[in-house]
């Protein structure tokens, strides 16, 4: 079977094309598939990293599922649901994301219950917590 992660975030950007190349930059994400859109924008985009994955497109209310999601911007900067990713190094993926220009929310800390991580908000305000706690190893 697959090792893979079985669940993939969707997240909606209003700036697309920026938020891919800011993801790579500040969290270390790569593209694994971009799908433009007839009007130039991203349709739909598969970011990787390890063996994570997010799912992203154009926040547009004019389909389906665009009239379901709201962004941060939205609501007065306040998220809805927040991303968990376990890597490696806690620190070193802090000042990755530091130098890319994410705003740290919650500053890098060892937690009560094992690991450490922190809390910081993206281009457009989405809400990502790294940390080295793995749920799966408890």
């Amino acid at each position: 079977m697959d090792n893979r992660a079985k669940i993939m975030p969707s997240i909606r950007y209003r700036h697309c094309e920026k938020a891919i190349e800011w993801l790579d930059k500040a969290f270390g994400f790569e593209k694994h598939l971009i799908v433009p859109d007839d009007a130039g924008g991203i349709l739909h985009a598969q970011l990787a990293c390890g063996d994570c994955m997010v799912m992203l497109g154009s926040a547009r209310a004019d389909n389906e599922f665009g009239r379901l999601n709201s962004s941060p911007a939205e609501l007065n900067g306040q998220n809805t649901a927040s991303i968990y990713m376990v890597v490696e190094d806690a620190d070193a993926h802090y000042q990755r994301a530091l130098e890319g220009g994410a705003e740290i929310v919650l500053d890098i800390k060892g937690e009560d219950y094992g690991g450490r991580g922190y809390t910081c908000k993206d281009l457009e305000g989405h809400l990502w917590s790294f940390g080295t706690y793995n749920p799966w190893n408890d």
